[in-house]
């Protein structure tokens, strides 16, 4: 008997559920041994065993080690893989209403699960005038600002120019982030640039009139207004204390608002994504998740990471009171997963920031150290006790750590949580890790904590380089971003965007972990690359992992939900470098068509089945497939 006749006997045996699922080349009963599709999967248009969709002519990549890769692939009507295999068995799956997507020699793949990202921010950022991120002069910033101040006249003398992406890194060495670059314009109106790290804020004068700041207001818990040599405030804010002026601002128009989340989630979906992180959930944030379900909008799947503030952090018993109040409230709105609680560590590192907590000081920019360590918003017993509280109740924390000080009272927090309440796995996850001391890699794997980590950071910029080298030095520079280390080291790996920090480009985040080059040069592939393997099951199988549903989706094998997007190369072939540029021709969330390329304007479409399939339900409506309390 021949290896592949064997196989295919075994195959049918164990059914979709086992080994079977990695091949697919027995989904059930579909096909016999002798290869011949059952009588239950010859379908006419109406039969529950034919494929809504069969997508072929492309490399099948099912993300699973054994047999990594396939000829096609058959969604079910229910919203589900039916089968994964050979072109010619997974034909025979079709009814005569059967839609056929030819791959065109690209690769088909288990859609991107964003582990760490803020879509609705997204959304609303795209309702002001932005930056783009770029650097400036102080001349030219005041020229571009005013540009937009010429094209919203009619908001004079009082409406908020609220202006996204400004660079906080972004202006020449030495300029002082002061509001009186900001007074200087042609304009009496209140002035807020937003940081494209999220992490700071710059205003005017007027703006720290309206939000009552003034030499004696106290820092808030977790922020830092900064003040200049006179000890006024200097219009920068940190942080929370980014919230004190957020607080004034008057929200947008709620329909305006809406159409501008929908439209994100659509170029998300055009991404390739189809799960996703809200990285720091606030209630507002619910509100908008059930409005865009409640009119069809919501195209992914979101596990919303509550966002807890310190005086909850602080306050373990009340933490889980609220996210369960939470989970609770909106525990019916189709296509959220509730079961993760966020938590900020710290800041972030680059100057003129330095908020991110180090264990050893920050430098001057000349090589001496200075007695800044940056800041941690949260003590190790603090963490240790809010873990432990969460962890017992089935919760995951996810933690914002940049600096190594950071990672390691994250660490030390879920070590906590074990001693307290034994191994539950509950796979509590640290995000970003910029820096992480060597020490703390072989920690990871014993504690189940995995590293959710932004890649397309790991790249020569001005970030990188003018912003940080000087203020950390080569020893500390050469552990950025230590996702190989961390592998080596056994700890399971995970992507995310971090989106709209960056602008979103889910292929150029898988490539930027391989070679780690960016405009400037590479930033030390040679000790931190990572596989092109590795890359791209940590956005796919890995973030599956982390957000606790690879039982549900992650991998392409029957049964599982049919998360799908075909892509217009092959990834796996084609060089590294032009992994970035590659575009999603089709992305299927729950066998829901989400995202094509060929109809970039068409609604989301369910083709020859429900609108809301089966698997959408499954995955999230009673929460079991995330690990939550439903």
């Amino acid at each position: 008997m021949g290896f592949d006749l064997a196989r295919r006997r075994l195959l049918s045996a164990v059914g979709a559920a086992g080994v079977a699922g990695a091949l697919g080349l027995g989904a059930s009963d579909a096909f016999a041994a002798s290869g011949r599709p059952s009588s239950g999967s010859r379908g006419s248009s109406g039969s529950r065993r034919s494929a809504a969709t069969i997508i072929h002519g492309g490399r099948v990549l099912t993300g699973l080690p054994y047999v990594p890769q396939q000829e096609a692939i058959a969604v079910g009507r229910d919203g589900k893989i039916l089968a994964v295999g050979p072109a010619s068995l997974v034909r025979r799956l079709a009814g005569r209403d059967t839609d056929f997507v030819d791959a065109r020699g690209g690769t088909v793949m288990a859609g991107i699960i964003d582990a760490h990202a803020h879509c609705l921010e997204a959304g609303s950022r795209t309702l002001n005038p932005s930056l783009g991120n770029e650097t400036f002069t102080v001349a030219a910033l005041q020229a571009k600002l005013t540009e937009f101040l010429n094209a919203s006249k009619d908001q004079e003398p009082d409406g908020w120019l609220v202006v996204e992406d400004w660079n906080p890194v972004g202006l020449p060495a030495g300029t002082e982030t002061h509001h009186r670059i900001l007074d200087a314009l042609p304009t009496r109106r209140p002035i807020a640039l937003r940081g494209s790290d999220a992490h700071n804020t710059w205003v005017n004068q007027r703006a720290l009139e309206l939000a009552k700041i003034t030499s004696s207001t106290a820092d808030p818990a977790g922020g830092r207004i900064v003040h200049d040599s006179a000890g006024a405030p200097s219009g920068l804010l940190k942080d929370t204390a980014q919230d004190i002026v957020e607080g004034v601002i008057p929200p947008p128009d709620r329909d305006t608002l809406l159409a501008a989340e929908a439209k994100a989630l659509r170029q998300a979906a055009s991404s390739g994504i189809t799960t996703y992180m809200d990285a720091a959930t606030r209630t507002e944030g619910l509100g908008t998740y059930a409005d865009l379900a409640d009119s069809d909008r919501l195209l992914q799947r979101v596990i919303p990471a509550l966002r807890l503030d310190l005086d909850l952090i602080r306050d373990p018993k009340a933490a889980l009171a609220y996210v369960d109040e939470q989970r609770a409230k909106y525990a019916e709105v189709p296509g959220l997963c509730f079961g993760t609680a966020k938590v900020f560590l710290d800041g972030v590192i680059e100057n003129p920031a330095q908020s991110a907590a180090l264990l050893e000081p920050y430098l001057d920019g000349h090589g001496r150290p200075t007695d800044n360590r940056g800041d941690l918003y949260v003590t190790s017993t603090e963490y240790g006790r809010l873990a432990a509280v969460l962890d017992r109740a089935g919760w995951q924390l996810h933690a914002h750590a940049i600096g190594d000080r950071a990672v390691r009272t994250a660490l030390d927090g879920y070590e906590a949580a074990i001693r307290a309440n034994g191994r539950r796995g509950n796979r509590h996850t640290i995000a970003h890790l910029q820096l992480v001391h060597p020490d703390d890699y072989r920690r990871f794997a014993p504690l189940g904590v995995v590293a959710c980590m932004q890649l397309q950071w790991a790249m020569r910029d001005v970030w990188t380089v003018d912003a940080l080298l000087p203020y950390i030095g080569p020893d500390r520079h050469r552990l950025m971003y230590p996702a190989r280390s961390l592998e080596r080291h056994g700890a399971a790996l995970a992507g995310g965007s971090d989106w709209p920090v960056d602008p979103l480009d889910s292929f150029n985040q898988i490539r930027t972990a391989i070679d780690r080059k960016g405009d400037d040069g590479a930033l030390y592939p040679e000790r931190e690359g990572i596989s092109r393997a590795t890359s791209l099951r940590m956005h796919t199988a890995g973030s599956a992992h982390q957000l606790r549903i690879d039982r549900e989706t992650g991998v392409l094998t029957p049964g599982r939900a049919a998360d799908v997007i075909v892509l217009d190369r092959d990834v796996t072939r084609v060089p590294v470098k032009d992994i970035t540029g590659t575009k999603v021709r089709l992305t299927l969330a729950g066998g829901r068509r989400v995202w094509d390329a060929d109809q970039p304007g068409a609604p989301a479409s369910a083709t020859s089945f429900a609108a809301r399939p089966a698997s959408l339900a499954s995955v999230h409506d009673r929460h079991a497939a995330c690990g939550c309390q439903g």
